[in-house]
């Protein structure tokens, strides 16, 4: 899954960035207040991409 697409649909579902790391960007939902890290790379693997959304409470993209 390309990265864009992933967090488009994060923000779609509320969550907002919470921090810059040195590799990664941290999400968290304050719906439900959960975070989650979503690295910094072009393509991300749809597993990771699942386990992110599922981390933070909200449907797979």
């Amino acid at each position: 899954m390309n990265r864009r697409a992933l967090l488009k649909h994060l923000k779609q579902y509320g969550c907002e960035l919470l921090r810059e790391g040195s590799r990664h960007s941290i999400y968290w939902n304050p719906a439900n207040r959960r975070t989650s890290s979503v690295p910094r790379h072009r393509e991300i693997v749809d597993k990771l991409a699942i386990k992110i959304c599922k981390d933070l409470g909200i449907p797979e993209p």
